[in-house]
């Protein structure tokens, strides 16, 4: 069945993109890397923004109200995880749900911390270079949980994760599963 839309499968290929792109570029410690890298971050912070926006107003697995677990419902989840018994979600699980709104929130606050290292006001602010560095480590922690997340969750259910978000499309609900 249909589950993930063209738009979110583009913008979530294309952040992911620039977030990979974006960390290459910092770490060749070169000047001519420089304006890329920033060109990059703020295609990550608008594809970020059409994300949100979607979350709000796209079809039903988009929208964070379908995702967004509550805190019980994800400790619940988890807890059924790590006793091997929990429930396939033909969208997003609990902890997915939260693992987007930690990338999204994480990328868009190094995007917004590097464009405003570069602003007059805030140009060789130490704590704005650091709190940039800082922000772009964690999400790179944060993507290597998610890929670990998605190779897990493809593996219990046996079911390829990283295709769906390619195709859109996931077996349909089975009997236990959440819809």
């Amino acid at each position: 069945m249909k589950v993930w839309d063209r738009f979110v499968r583009v913008a979530h290929w294309s952040l992911a993109a620039c977030v990979l792109a974006a960390w290459i570029t910092a770490e060749v410690k070169l000047k001519s890397a420089e304006p890329l890298h920033e060109w990059l971050g703020y295609a990550a912070l608008a594809v970020i923004a059409l994300r949100f926006a979607w979350g709000w107003s796209g079809p039903r697995y988009a929208r964070f109200g379908q995702f967004v677990a509550a805190p019980s419902r994800v400790l619940a989840y988890a807890k059924a995880v790590l006793r091997g018994g929990e429930p396939r979600y033909v969208g997003h699980n609990p902890l997915g749900g939260w693992m987007i709104v930690a990338l999204l929130s994480t990328a868009a606050l190094a995007s917004l911390s590097g464009w405003l290292s570069i602003t007059d006001r805030f140009w060789g602010a130490e704590w704005v270079q650091e709190t940039h560095e800082v922000l772009g480590n964690a999400l790179i922690v944060l993507v290597a949980l998610h890929v670990a997340g998605v190779l897990y969750t493809s593996w219990r259910q046996r079911e390829n994760l990283a295709a769906a978000m390619l195709s859109g499309v996931k077996r349909p609900p089975e009997p236990g599963d959440v819809a």
